[in-house]
């Protein structure tokens, strides 16, 4: 019962770090540059908060369909989602492009492919998961 109690708080943990990682990766998306951070910073700082997002996201999922995952089990799914999602920005149709140059197919997908971007992914992710308060609590 007392491990069901630390999962729990920890689930409203998470929640609470995903809505955090989202705000934070807006505003620097958004005021990033206009508060004269450099080009890296807001780049792949972005990037590394969307691959702590996937992580929390993934992790709230788990946790709330009651199945029981190991955080390195959920960082390597985030990862591979990442990677599958960069992967895709190489696939090209008028209504794919469209929606990229939204500010919402922007954020989701991502305009153009990057390997770079799939190492700031797996730093954010390894962040995320080495901050997790199911993994901390657990250990």
């Amino acid at each position: 019962m007392h491990l069901r109690r630390i999962i729990e708080r920890g689930q409203v943990r998470r929640f609470a770090a995903l809505i955090l990682i989202i705000v934070s990766g807006l505003l620097l998306r958004r005021f990033g540059y206009s508060a004269d951070l450099p080009f890296f910073i807001v780049k792949y700082g972005g990037s590394l908060l969307w691959g702590s997002m996937v992580y929390c996201l993934l992790a709230c999922a788990v946790g709330s369909l009651g199945m029981t995952l190991r955080p390195a089990g959920i960082a390597a799914a985030a990862l591979t989602v990442a990677i599958c999602v960069e992967l895709f920005r190489l696939y090209h149709t008028p209504w794919l492009d469209a929606f990229r140059l939204t500010t919402a197919g922007a954020l989701l997908l991502g305009r153009v492919f990057s390997l770079w971007n799939i190492v700031a992914y797996a730093i954010g992710i390894a962040a995320a998961c080495l901050f997790d308060p199911v993994r901390r609590h657990s250990a």
